[in-house]
């Protein structure tokens, strides 16, 4: 099989023209313009073939979520999507597996509105690298270090169903048919949750995306904020029928993958919020509050039952160097 040559593949699979660019591809950097009077926000990404995913993940999916979770993080800082550098590690050129990636790829990038203006390919064992940049309206970034007490403690979505879908390719559960593709489909395709975050910036105190686990990134907020946060367990979203409750839990509590937004917010926006879950048809849970910590203990994110005793949970989620290389997403 004639092996495509580099400039040719970057031609023909990832160079679309792009509207709002200066310049977009064929230089040796992207040329942009951002609006006036907004923050421009940048994050990057790396999804390696193994760790991240499985070696024999379909094309298609691999390529949305290859921006997705990119677009999740933006998301949680409130950020507009604009434009996305894509640098490709190849073993080799499969045109079919490439057509594939690239319309997943190009599928979400048009859902959200988003410009691919350059990046690299070179050979090697297979991985992806995504730089995403977006714009926030001056002073509108939500942060992981400006939650208060007396917020009020939300999520979004079905988290852990992502989990769950990872578990049972490891042959950890067993899913009933009438949930394994609701599953799969948060695992493969996930939706980053764009819209959230931008009616957020005005209500919302501080925000995060659950990829390494509810309680783990819940923590992350805690830590950064100084305070305690504290979730109680019947506030929690509820779980999936046909999964023993002890999986489900975990998997909500401790599962990756879900690229849903956790966000503080003052009690007294409750009502806007509610109007927000029924405009973008996302069900929103107000699992918790933020409070001040216990002098005697480092700040965290705590689980908490009806009659307000501490329920002990082990710390969960994705660490790239304690955790074992399983295809999981962090």
């Amino acid at each position: 099989m004639a092996h495509l040559a580099e400039f040719e593949l970057i031609r023909r699979y990832f160079s679309r023209p792009v509207a709002d660019a200066v310049l977009a591809g064929g230089d040796d950097c992207a040329l942009l313009t951002p609006t006036p009077g907004t923050t421009l926000a940048v994050t990057s990404d790396t999804l390696v073939s193994g760790v991240h995913f499985f070696p024999d993940a379909k094309p298609y999916a691999l390529g949305w979520k290859t921006l997705a979770v990119n677009l999740s993080d933006l998301a949680a800082m409130g950020a507009t999507p604009r434009w996305v550098l894509l640098c490709l590690t190849l073993p080799e050129t499969d045109e079919s597996w490439l057509s594939a990636f690239a319309a997943g790829f190009y599928a979400c990038a048009e859902k959200f509105s988003v410009g691919l203006v350059g990046g690299d390919t070179t050979r090697g064992h297979l991985a992806f690298s995504v730089t995403a940049m977006g714009e926030i309206p001056a002073g509108e970034a939500l942060c992981r270090h400006t939650a208060e007490a007396g917020d009020d403690i939300w999520v979004s979505g079905s988290p852990g169903l992502a989990a769950l879908a990872l578990q049972e390719m490891e042959g950890k559960c067993a899913l009933p048919d009438s949930l394994r593709a609701l599953c799969q489909k948060h695992l493969h395709t996930p939706e980053p949750r764009v819209h959230l975050g931008m009616a957020l910036r005005k209500l919302a105190h501080a925000a995060i995306d659950i990829s390494d686990g509810l309680l783990n990134d819940l923590t992350h907020i805690a830590r950064r904020s100084a305070l305690e946060a504290k979730v109680f367990v019947p506030n929690l979203p509820r779980l999936p029928e046909g999964v023993a409750r002890d999986v489900a839990l975990m998997a909500l509590l401790n599962g990756g993958d879900d690229y849903e937004i956790i966000f503080t917010a003052p009690p007294a926006h409750h009502p806007e919020l509610t109007k927000i879950a029924t405009q973008l048809n996302l069900p929103l849970w107000r699992i918790g509050e933020m409070i001040l910590p216990d002098t005697n203990r480092k700040p965290a994110a705590r689980l908490f039952n009806s009659d307000d005793k501490e329920i002990p949970w082990a710390p969960g989620g994705y660490e790239h160097f304690t955790c074992p290389a399983t295809g999981n997403v962090s």
